[in-house]
């Protein structure tokens, strides 16, 4: 027997934006009222909500979205929960003392979705500001790794080290692609099969995703 477990922040309209990109809209466009039928014309940037980050995110040249094989968006992922039970308190660094212990999840080709318990702040004033972060040590750490998708329930890596920690996971060689603004990560159970798929985008450097957890019981 198989259970879904969703992932994803539901999109609605006036939702938070991570600071200084465009706001999530849903207007009708054509109503039944008046056309006998429902078109919604929606307004929203590419790292809206749950969402993934293509190295081409902060790399002129980087691959994009559209341009990222289709494997690495599915199939068997680990979870590393850094606050069983509970959460990481604001502004915590995660440094790479944190992640050792978890090395063993952290195999070339794999998938590592990180727990912190942010999730719960999401909505909340200062859930794109004062979030637990990566070090930039612990990112160069991952890099390093050899995984080819990171996830988290944070809207992005690091507010400690900033850009410096996407260069060093989206930089060329290395390539992790990026999945954050996870949820409902309690529900998971150390291993998975995670499905978290992004709009096929012409020359995207991230997309919105619909991301699921598939756990056999």
């Amino acid at each position: 027997m198989q259970r879904l477990v969703d992932l994803s922040q539901p999109l609605f309209g006036g939702m938070a934006s991570y600071p200084g990109d465009p706001p999530f809209r849903a207007e009708p466009f054509r109503t039944m009222a008046q056309h006998g039928v429902r078109v919604t014309q929606l307004t929203l940037g590419s790292h809206q909500g749950t969402h993934v980050d293509a190295p081409a995110h902060f790399y002129e040249l980087g691959k994009t979205v559209d341009a990222i094989e289709l494997g690495r968006f599915f199939g068997p992922a680990f979870l590393v929960d850094l606050a069983p039970k509970g959460s990481l308190p604001p502004k915590t660094p995660i440094e790479v003392g944190m992640l050792k212990p978890f090395a063993g999840r952290f195999a070339p080709g794999g998938r590592v979705i990180v727990r912190t318990g942010w999730e719960s702040m999401v909505g909340r004033e200062g859930y794109f500001t004062d979030l637990p972060s990566l070090t930039l040590e612990a990112a160069q750490w991952i890099a390093d790794t050899g995984i080819i998708l990171l996830g988290l329930d944070l809207p992005t890596p690091s507010k400690i080290a900033g850009r410096p920690v996407h260069y060093a996971l989206l930089k060329p060689g290395v390539e992790i692609v990026l999945l954050e603004g996870l949820v409902n990560l309690a529900q998971l159970p150390a291993e998975f099969i995670l499905a978290a798929f992004p709009l096929k985008l012409e020359g995207g450097d991230g997309s919105p995703v619909r991301a699921v957890a598939v756990i056999n019981e």
